[in-house]
């Protein structure tokens, strides 16, 4: 009896989740599966630059991470399914790319909150 009451407080939280939805799904849009969506998207899905460098034609070629911050989820999860000569495919469950969505719109919103108090 006297080790259950010890275990108490611990069972009064253990209905909360671990991390919350915004940390999951900044965690999988931070490193999904070995490569990070921020890498090419940005911190916040708003697009960088991923690579520049010349032609033999001595143009300079750039290669941009496109932003998504305004991509619905039907469009994300449509991209992320499909094959592209530069983006990795993912293998994300349908869980997973809503995790992601919620998270840009989330992290948004947080931005948007910051520039006007």
């Amino acid at each position: 009896m006297k080790k259950l009451i010890y275990l108490i407080p611990f069972l009064l939280g253990a209905g909360e989740d671990f991390i919350s939805d915004f940390e999951y799904g900044q965690m999988l849009y931070q490193n999904p599966r070995g490569i990070s969506c921020a890498a090419c998207h940005g911190e916040y899905g708003e697009g960088k630059e991923i690579v520049s460098y010349s032609n033999e034609d001595n143009e300079t070629i750039t290669i941009r991470g496109v932003d998504i911050r305004e991509s619905t989820l039907p469009q994300i999860e449509a991209v992320v399914a499909r094959n592209h000569p530069v983006m990795p495919k993912y293998y994300l469950t349908i869980k997973e790319v809503e995790a992601i969505y919620r998270y840009l719109q989330e992290a948004a919103e947080q931005k948007e909150e910051e520039k006007n108090p």
